[in-house]
């Protein structure tokens, strides 16, 4: 018997997720996308089975209704979705990344008796779009699900069971709970390292070579910065609550550091940086048996190597060889805080372990993963 999912939005997570989905041999997927060349792309490359004309359309016929758009997008098609013609037995879901906009917006449909469940698989990648999609973009990285205190239990084990394809660390959170740590850990340090950028761009003018000593381990804190300014712009409005309360405790703890740098105590400086070193060594780390967080992430791998003609052909070659794709390699000419000359950066950590066991075997180069 096969189960009809119907996927709205046909880029990185969607593609991605009708991907992983075709897993299950007894899944049909139905796709739309506004833009026809992104439906027309996952048509063609086998990602979906069937282009739908319309949202509706898609709806239709759905046991699944999954909303892959951007969450001002998907809360409004909630709002339309009250007038759509569904089965009674479907079940809607969406992707985004916040998830107390979404619920409230779905009111209306699990008033006429639908269900919906929220969801957010907290994984990303550099590049963005249907031609980015992977089938295994979801492994071993959470993906949540906030679904009403209505919900019932069995629709919710339907889902999960639906989901589990696509190998994700499946959780289950209250909307709000999930919205206050993904500020924490997510959505804040993109405007902690948005800030820090922007404050290197403003003395740049008076001190120019301050952005080439940026290109090491400045470089790599900021890194979120680089993502996508619309997407940040909408997840910043949507959790504009949960965001200043982090900015306020942000501001107390930045006036305490203040304090603390104008009464110049040694002891009290050290056990600062102490306190962090302490609670950052402990942190989860990612390896090919953990899961990954809530930031996306490359996965680096740093490489002491001579800087001497033909070395990063020579990496590049094994690698190849071995068939390990790696999304992104460059020189540090800045090493005060990074480890190594080279660093190759992976979109997993299945990837970046292969590609060290690879080159520890083939090369005399010392290497270290961070």
């Amino acid at each position: 018997m096969t189960t009809n999912v119907s996927i709205i939005g046909l880029g990185l997570i969607g593609g991605s997720l009708a991907l992983a989905l075709k897993r299950n041999p007894e899944i049909v997927i139905t796709g739309f996308d506004r833009s026809y060349k992104s439906a027309d792309e996952a048509y063609r490359r086998g990602i979906i089975d069937s282009v739908a004309p319309s949202v509706k359309a898609a709806a239709k016929e759905a046991d699944y209704l999954i909303f892959a758009v951007p969450v001002a997008a998907t809360a409004q098609l909630l709002h339309e979705a009250v007038l759509w013609d569904m089965k009674p037995s479907v079940i809607v879901t969406d992707t985004g990344s916040t998830k107390q906009p979404i619920m409230s917006a779905a009111k209306g449909l699990i008033s006429k008796g639908i269900t919906f469940i929220g969801g957010h698989p907290m994984a990303g990648s550099h590049k963005s779009g249907i031609s980015a999609a992977i089938e295994h973009l979801f492994e071993n990285a959470y993906y949540v699900l906030t679904p009403p205190e209505s919900c019932p239990p069995d629709d919710l084990e339907r889902l999960t069971s639906l989901l589990t394809v696509t190998q994700g660390k499946l959780a289950v959170l209250d909307a709000s709970e999930h919205d206050r740590m993904t500020a924490v850990v997510s959505h804040f340090p993109h405007i902690i390292a948005s800030s820090l950028v922007n404050l290197l761009a403003s003395q740049e003018q008076r001190q120019p070579f301050v952005r080439r000593l940026a290109a090491g381990g400045f470089r790599d804190l900021t890194r979120i910065a680089s993502a996508d300014p619309v997407m940040w712009r909408d997840i910043t409005v949507q959790n504009k609550e949960e965001l200043i309360g982090q900015l306020d405790r942000w501001l107390s703890e930045m006036q305490t550091v203040r304090e603390m740098l104008k009464n110049n105590d040694p002891g009290s400086i050290q056990q600062f940086f102490d306190e962090a070193k302490q609670f950052r060594d402990h942190l989860p780390s990612v390896t090919q048996n953990e899961v990954q967080g809530a930031l996306y992430m490359q996965f680096d791998l740093h490489i002491d190597v001579p800087d001497h003609p033909g070395v990063i052909s020579e990496i590049t070659r094994i690698l190849a060889e071995k068939e390990i794709s790696l999304t992104n390699i460059r020189i540090v000419e800045t090493r005060t805080d990074v480890y190594g000359i080279l660093v190759i950066s992976f979109r997993s950590p299945v990837e970046r372990n292969q590609a060290a066991q690879v080159l520890e075997q083939e090369t005399e180069y010392s290497m270290q993963i961070l």
